[in-house]
């Protein structure tokens, strides 16, 4: 997951005091880790020494996780090292000289310009822009240059700020207050991505039942119909064995339609023989290599059902695959499915099947990935965990 920055860097106006603090402390701290660095790098090349620069790093760790934590509202779990040490001594020298340079500039312009017009000693300053001369007091001047400048001075803090909790998380990891902002961001997704799914099935099954189930039913109605009102009985009998055909034809969609809602052989006999069924109606030879020892919770099967059911269908629907590779798998965490195919490629992760898919594998706090370029091979993966997912 890709990192784009949340309300863990965001500081107000009314924060941008306490942010200071922490810039300036920073800098005292800064001036102690560059001291250190260039004390325990040559130091650790004796092994006497390493323990005396391993407890020292350790302190200033234990310093910087308690700066961070009281200003900038910001706790780690990582334990860092010299790389963190070298890149915030760094940020921390820059940062706080620039900051306490503009600091003392905009406090200087702020009360001198105000003491310089209260004693009268203030002088007219010309002020030339274009197509406008006009002409202020120095001190008026200086109070506006000072108002503009603590402006940039909280820009700057604000700044400085974001980049102190970029610089943690990049080396010290996200905190548990960001872990937690981050996993609600992936349930309330996983949650909308959930429902759309369901929204699209419900269209799916809704399409099948009026192109298939509904057709059919219409044309037995219609058949019955015309046998009733026959006047010839042998023109009845033949539309009568008409009807007993569709009536067959009928039963066949709504067990074909069954099948693909939900399939009762996944629950009463096991995936591996669900997949065996949708092999033998695939139409291609699908070989199948099945490594799970034993049954997975009911969800987790259902997800791999799915995600091999669809891969097959698309496989043989739309990239005219003539030989199927079926795998799963499982380690101590985790389960797997991986479907390959020979067929031309080019499928598109974003569409609706494999979308719905990867929202399914997404909600169980697994990973979809399709590798597909245009002329093929296609290579479909779903890894999920054993245990089911904590909210």
């Amino acid at each position: 997951m890709t990192y784009d920055g949340g309300p863990d860097d965001k500081v107000s106006s009314s924060g941008a005091v306490r942010v200071l603090a922490g810039v300036l402390l920073g800098t005292v701290l800064a001036l102690a880790e560059l001291a250190f660095l260039a004390v325990a790098w040559p130091a650790a090349l004796i092994p006497a020494a390493r323990p005396v620069a391993a407890r020292g790093l350790a302190r200033l760790m234990a310093a910087e996780r308690a700066r961070l934590a009281r200003w900038f509202d910001h706790e780690t779990t990582g334990r860092g090292g010299y790389g963190y040490l070298a890149a915030r001594a760094a940020l921390g020298l820059l940062s706080g000289y620039g900051c306490a340079a503009v600091l003392f500039v905009t406090a200087l312009l702020l009360f001198g310009g105000p003491w310089v017009m209260l004693r009268g000693e203030s002088e007219p300053v010309p002020v030339t822009l274009p197509g406008v001369k006009i002409v202020t007091s120095s001190g008026m001047l200086g109070l506006t240059n000072g108002i503009v400048l603590l402006a940039v001075l909280t820009l700057m803090i604000l700044a400085v700020g974001r980049l102190e909790r970029r610089l943690a998380i990049r080396f010290l990891g996200p905190g548990d207050r960001e872990r937690m902002r981050r996993r609600i961001a992936e349930l309330t997704a996983t949650r909308s991505g959930i429902v759309k799914a369901v929204d699209e099935e419900r269209r799916r099954i809704e399409r099948d039942l009026h192109d298939g189930v509904q057709q059919r039913g219409v044309a037995l109605a219609m058949l019955l119909g015309r046998a009733r009102h026959a006047r010839d009985s042998a023109a009845a009998t033949d539309l009568v064995a008409q009807a007993y055909t569709e009536s067959r034809r009928l039963l066949d969609e709504l067990r074909s339609v069954a099948w693909r809602i939900y399939p009762t052989a996944l629950d009463e006999l096991g995936l591996r023989a669900a997949l065996d069924g949708v092999a033998e109606r695939a139409g291609v030879p699908v070989t199948m290599h099945y490594g799970l020892a034993g049954r997975l919770l009911p969800e987790t099967e259902t997800a791999l059902y799915f995600v091999a059911r669809e891969a097959i269908t698309n496989a043989v629907k739309h990239a005219a695959a003539h030989d199927i590779l079926v795998v799963l798998g499982e380690d101590e965490r985790t389960v797997s499915v991986t479907i390959s195919d020979d067929g031309r490629g080019g499928a598109d992760p974003a569409g609706g099947g494999l979308a719905g898919l990867g929202r399914r594998v997404l909600a169980l706090d697994g990973e979809l990935t399709v590798h597909s370029p245009p002329g093929g091979p296609t290579r479909i993966t779903a890894r999920l965990p054993k245990a089911p997912p904590c909210g």
